[in-house]
This record gives C-alpha cells, sequence and structure tokens, in this order.
C-alpha cells in the first residue's frame, strides 16, 4: 500500500482527506500550519489519529529521515515547498489548485476572473516543482460561468466541488498508474497578496458591482471605498439578498436613518 502524505487546509480539504481514509489510503500525516491547528482538516486528521504536522516539523522529520512517503497531495496548502521535500517521493508531489493553469496562477484566480469578466473557469491537477503553480500539468477540468453574476464566494464553491471529483479520480488513476503523464506548460501570471489587497480598492471609472462581487468572500475584508482616510467596505443588494435576514428592511432602515 502506497504511503501517502497530505498537506491541506479548510473544509474541503478535510473531505478529501476523509475519502482518503475511507479509500484505504496508508495516511502517514498531516501537514497544516500552527494558525490553522483547529482547521477542519486538523480535526479530520485527529478523529482518525493521523500525525499532524506543521510544516517545519515535516522538513526537520525528512531531514532526519523518520518520516517516509511514496505520495504527496497538496490540497489548497499554500507554501511554497522546498526542494528535501520535492525530491523525496518517488511518485511525486499533486498539487490540485482552484483555478486553471498556466492561466492563473498563485491566489486570486476567483477574483480576477470576475474582474476581467471571464465565461471560463477551471480546476488543475499538477506535479509540483519549485515555483508558483509551474509544475507539469496532469489534467485541468475546465467549466463556463457567469461573471456577471458570480461572486469569490460562490466561484470558490464551485471550484472546490469540481476539485473534489478531480481529487478522487487523479488518487484511483495513481493507485492504479503510478505516475501519471504530464506536460510543463509556460506563461500565466500570479499576482501577489500585496497586490490583491490593492486591487480591492474602488476607484474612479472602476467597475464597482464588479469589484464587490470579485472580492466577496466573508469574513475577509472586501472591495471598499476610502473616506476621510477611512476605508469602507461596499455591499450590493444581491449579495444582501443572499445573506439572512431582511435585505429590504436594512435598505428602508438605512434610508430612514439618512
Amino acid at each position: 500500500m502506497n504511503k501517502l502524505l497530505f498537506m491541506g487546509r479548510k473544509k474541503y480539504g478535510a473531505s478529501a482527506l476523509e475519502w482518503c481514509v475511507e479509500n484505504d489510503w496508508d495516511v502517514v500525516a498531516v501537514v497544516t500550519d500552527n494558525h490553522q491547528i483547529n482547521s477542519p482538516t486538523a480535526n479530520t486528521a485527529r478523529k482518525h489519529g493521523i500525525q499532524l504536522l506543521d510544516y517545519d516539523s515535516l522538513l526537520e522529520k525528512i531531514n532526519k529521515r523518520v518520516i517516509e512517503f511514496d505520495i504527496v497531495v497538496s490540497y489548497v496548502y499554500w507554501r511554497i515547498l522546498k526542494k528535501p521535500l520535492i525530491q523525496s517521493p518517488r511518485l511525486g508531489i499533486l498539487n490540485f489548485h482552484p483555478a486553471p493553469l498556466p492561466d492563473l496562477r498563485g491566489t486570486g484566480g476567483f477574483n480576477l476572473a470576475i474582474l476581467e469578466n471571464h465565461n471560463t473557469f477551471g480546476v488543475t491537477v499538477h506535479y509540483m516543482d519549485e515555483g508558483i503553480d509551474t509544475g507539469p500539468i496532469v489534467e485541468v477540468d475546465r467549466f463556463s460561468i457567469n461573471p456577471k453574476i458570480e461572486t469569490a464566494q460562490s466561484l470558490e464553491k464551485k471550484s472546490h466541488d469540481r476539485m473534489v471529483k478531480l481529487f478522487k479520480k487523479t488518487l484511483t488513476r495513481v493507485r492504479k498508474d503510478g505516475i501519471l503523464p504530464s506536460k510543463k506548460v509556460t506563461g500565466g501570471r500570479h499576482l501577489s497578496r500585496e497586490e490583491m489587497e490593492k486591487l480591492k480598492k474602488i476607484n474612479q471609472n472602476d467597475d464597482v458591482d464588479a469589484k464587490i462581487r470579485a472580492f466577496w468572500f466573508p469574513p475577509y475584508d472586501g472591495a471598499y471605498i476610502e473616506v476621510n482616510g477611512k476605508n469602507y467596505t461596499l455591499v450590493n443588494r444581491a449579495i444582501l439578498e443572499q445573506l439572512d435576514g431582511d435585505a429590504e428592511a436594512i435598505f428602508t432602515h438605512t434610508q430612514k436613518g439618512s
């Protein structure tokens, strides 16, 4: 039985990890970070009695040669991996990326797809190297979207619903075939977190509705305007109508109080 090292976070990572356990993968450890130690993925590891590590602890165990694994899967794990880890598993490291590659590397795929009016989106599985989502691509699952109504939050859900299916399909193939065919593809781009934060500010001539939807991702701060040195996050009516509570009452209260 192949030994698997799982790196992941969020409820989607927890779902993928649960599937691994249910399908008899020998999960030797789950890697998360100290600030995510009570994440759904970490809690799933605890439930199944799986060793829980942070990234530095993993590297230490690799250097001391006290941990062995045949394959690594990364599910929305955010760190850039170092060579000692990349060179360790004989079956490589598969990363499941919630955006189409090579087009949208790194973070911000949901946001840019809406801001740039993309009609298609996708999720990707690829082998990892030392770059930011630059490793050989195994498969991209593309699907249609409507950039006029999507929010970052809705696009995340659609993407992960697809990506969990891609995850199960890919690991089933690995169990049968080992290392999978892949293709190195260059190009694409990625924006730093600092660049993404700057995009949240609504400036004159911006498409305000698109910016609001592109950065609607609670509990994180969304698109904002700056007034007298203070930032005010904006929402639109469509978002309010999706929230618990009466959007009409909110608008009425606001109008009466103005």
